[in-house]
């Protein structure tokens, strides 16, 4: 499925007709350039590489190279009508559609287990040894081990995190923002990846890449077009036909004038 590299801009809500509020989250989609193509011959898949961020600098010989802060691949069935160079723009995320975001959270940095996992905490009156702590961890002879995967204190955070089935409430086209329901991960400014699992049913998304179908309706509209000289020319042709016995007569008029003057000289002698 086809994608888009958007950026977090902040969370709001949207008033939907029965004027319940929703919460959503405002990703701004500036154009997406189309890096490069992957195809089954060459490499085995077909995929769009899709670049953001592009900065232009010089090697030392000159040479001019694009450098693109942020560049994300989609596997796709077929890059028809899709070339380098080409810009994928926020109409790509219509009103309706259905999407997968991928983004990575914030960072918090080494926390306990209640931060971390939401473990409730001990008594805070005097006596108590356990208030924040995490508790009996291990067991006696056998294991005799802390099993893998143990809720302990840790590293939270800076993780990759991917939420499926999210609705795009609001589509702006003309400022490139996008409104998806609820929350996303990442700080205000990052970079998250939003790819499409399903458009809405009156949306004809080969109409922006210029696919198979505008082509084959372009080649029926250039067919009658390329017919209609060969009608001119078959209906010419009788035309020419029809001319050329006027010329004849006209020719033989002379040639009779001619043979008529012979004929009245002798007489008049």
């Amino acid at each position: 499925m086809q994608g888009v590299i958007a950026h977090k801009v902040g969370m709001s809500r949207v008033f939907q007709d029965d004027g319940s509020a929703v919460p959503v989250t405002y990703l701004k989609v500036e154009p997406n350039t189309v890096v490069r193509l992957k195809t089954e011959e060459k490499d085995g898949y077909n995929a769009v590489v899709l670049g953001v961020g592009a900065k232009q600098w010089k090697s030392r010989k000159g040479k001019e190279n694009t450098n693109y802060a942020k560049q994300k691949e989609w596997k796709v069935e077929s890059a028809e009508g899709l070339k380098a160079g080409d810009s994928l723009t926020v109409e790509l995320l219509p009103k309706d559609t259905t999407v997968t975001i991928t983004g990575v959270s914030k960072g918090r940095g080494f926390q306990g287990v209640i931060k971390r996992h939401g473990f409730s905490r001990g008594p805070e009156t005097h006596g108590s040894h356990h208030h924040r702590r995490p508790g009996s961890v291990g067991m006696c002879e056998f294991p005799g081990r802390i099993l893998k995967g143990k809720k302990m204190p840790g590293r939270m955070g800076n993780d990759q995190v991917t939420l499926r089935d999210r609705s795009i409430l609001v589509c702006d086209a003309e400022e490139g923002v996008v409104a998806v329901k609820g929350p996303v991960p990442g700080p205000n400014g990052a970079a998250v990846f939003v790819t499409v699992e399903s458009w809405p049913e009156d949306f004809d998304v080969m109409s922006l890449f210029g696919g198979a179908g505008s082509d084959a309706d372009a080649s029926q509209d250039d067919a009658p077009a390329e017919e209609a000289p060969k009608e001119e020319a078959k209906a010419e042709e009788p035309k020419k036909e029809e001319e050329a016995p006027k010329e004849e007569a006209k020719a033989e008029e002379p040639q009779e004038k001619e043979e008529e003057k012979k004929e009245d000289t002798p007489e008049s002698a």
